[in-house]
Order: structure tokens, then sequence, then C-alpha cells
């Protein structure tokens, strides 16, 4: 991978190599906390990159495990150090979701099946806006304008032209929708019709695919709510189930919680419309809006 991998990346990479080296050593995040006498937490989040690590916390953990190669020192501390550098997001203040927005921006693929509204990454300003007023209803006009700004700069990640990802390529989108994000009235009628267009446009994209789950399914494997599923380019980073949260969010990592939601994801794929139905299905939804504009 290229030097300038981003740092939420770093973290995740850094933390898996301090948990092998705890585990090698045979020794409990508990019984680290107490010989550094900090908490266990936080060994535990610096564990899982979900908190930035300094180059004496590297340090300090380097000498509790005896590792003796000051090569993987070095390497581990220059992670460190890399890892506290400021993703592109960091320029728009503060982000609740920025650790999220830093495992996408280096992902290869994401899956993700959305119940509620458009995806992020599929979504227009406006409808972006509206979706943002009416979720968060006391937010102010600069911090929705900002998270606008923000899903829009990650819809980068979707075009060939994203210098930053050269190496890893676009992302590979598969969206599957339920049939409530076309029939809910974000903003006005021709909001909704300029937002389902985006998406038969958006769909016809070649790294993107998008289908509808019709409400005629049923019951199907979604109905337990949104979740994502990211993949890496580099096979020492591991897949990350996402599930977000109102005020915290929820990333799976171990082998068996991401295959239960992987194998969910494959009959959601199987039982939503495929990309023809699905382009045909929106377009009837379109006209439904049509007709209330008259």
């Amino acid at each position: 991978m290229a030097s300038n991998v981003n740092p939420t990346v770093r973290r995740r990479r850094l933390g898996m190599e301090l948990r092998k080296l705890r585990e090698d050593k045979g020794m409990t995040a508990e019984q680290v906390a107490e010989r550094l006498l900090v908490s266990q937490s936080k060994i535990s989040r610096l564990e899982n990159g979900r908190r930035s690590i300094s180059q004496r916390d590297v340090r300090d953990l380097c000498e509790v495990y005896e590792v003796e190669d000051p090569r993987l020192v070095d390497s581990l501390m220059q992670m460190a150090k890399d890892s506290r550098q400021q993703g592109w997001w960091h320029a728009f203040g503060d982000i609740p979701y920025s650790v999220y927005i830093g495992l996408e921006t280096d992902a290869a693929s994401l899956r993700t099946y959305e119940p509620q509204m458009a995806p992020g990454l599929l979504q227009t300003p406006e409808y972006a806006q509206a979706l943002i007023r009416g979720a968060l209803p006391e937010t102010a006009p600069a911090d929705v304008e900002k998270r606008v700004q923000v899903r829009m700069h990650r819809q980068k990640r979707l075009s060939e032209t994203d210098n930053n990802n050269a190496e890893v390529g676009p992302l590979r989108l598969w969206a599957v929708i339920d049939e409530a994000v076309l029939r809910r009235h974000v903003g006005d009628p021709e909001l909704m019709i300029r937002q389902l267009q985006f998406l038969i446009e958006q769909s016809h994209q070649p790294y993107i695919t998008v289908q509808v789950m019709p409400f005629t399914m049923g019951a199907h494997p979604g109905v337990n709510g949104q979740y994502a599923i990211l993949e890496f380019p580099d096979a020492s980073d591991s897949t990350v189930v996402y599930i977000e949260g109102v005020t915290s969010d929820l990333y799976l990592e171990k082998a068996n919680d991401v295959q239960k939601y992987s194998v969910m994801y494959e009959h959601l794929r199987a039982q939503a419309l495929n990309v023809e139905q699905t382009r045909q299905f929106i377009s009837e939804v379109i006209d439904h809006y049509a007709a209330l504009t008259k």
C-alpha cells in the first residue's frame, strides 16, 4: 500500500499488530492495563483502532510485551506517528462519524442495506439537506451545510477521478434499498423526482449496483435495520460490518459476525428486484410523484 494510506486505517493496522503482540505474550487486556496503570477500555480502544495512539503508548506496550527487535519497534512507532495525521474530513471540523468516513475512504467495496433513506453516497445535495434537517431538527444551518458538503465529498470515491485512491480505484458500491426509501417524502415531490432519477443514473455506472426490496417481499433478512459491509484491498485489513446508531456506532470485525452479515446480504441480493426491474420500479414511483405535481 502507498505511504499516504489514511490515518483511520493506519490505526486499525497498528491496533491489530499490538493485539497480536499481546496475545503472543499470553496476556489479557486487563493485565496490560494493570501494568501500565491505565483502564482496560483504553487498551481495547487502542487495539480496535477507535482511539488515536501516541508513540509513547507504543513504546510502553512494546516494553510490556518485551519486543526485542528494534526494527519492529521503529516500524510500530512510525505507524503511530502516521496514524495521528489528519484525513481530508478533518478540514470540515468535528464529524460524528469520522471513523466510518476513514474506513469508507480506503475501502475497495461497500455493500449496504438501507431501509429508510437513500444511501449517503447516492444522495443529491438537496435530498441530503432535507434529510439532515428532518432527522436532526436542532442542528444549526451551518452544521447542516457542513454535513452535506462532507457527504458530497465522500461521493468522489465512486469516481475514477478520485486521485487520492488511484491505487485502489473507484469504490465498488452495491446498495439494496427498501421500497420505503422511494415512498418516503423527503422534501417536496419535485425533490423526490430528482433524487430517484439520480438513483437510476448512478445505477448505470460500472461500479454501482442498486436493487430495491419491494414491500411485497414481506419479511426478509434486512428487517432488523441498516448495515454496511466494508472490504479493503489489503488482505491484512479485516472486513468491517458497520451499524449506524443515534449516539454511537457499532463496528464488527470478528470473523463470525462478518460471516453472518455477509450471508444475510447474499439473501437480500437474491430476494430483491434485479437491476433492470429496479430501474423500472423506480421509474414507476417517479411517475407517481410526477402526478402529484400536476
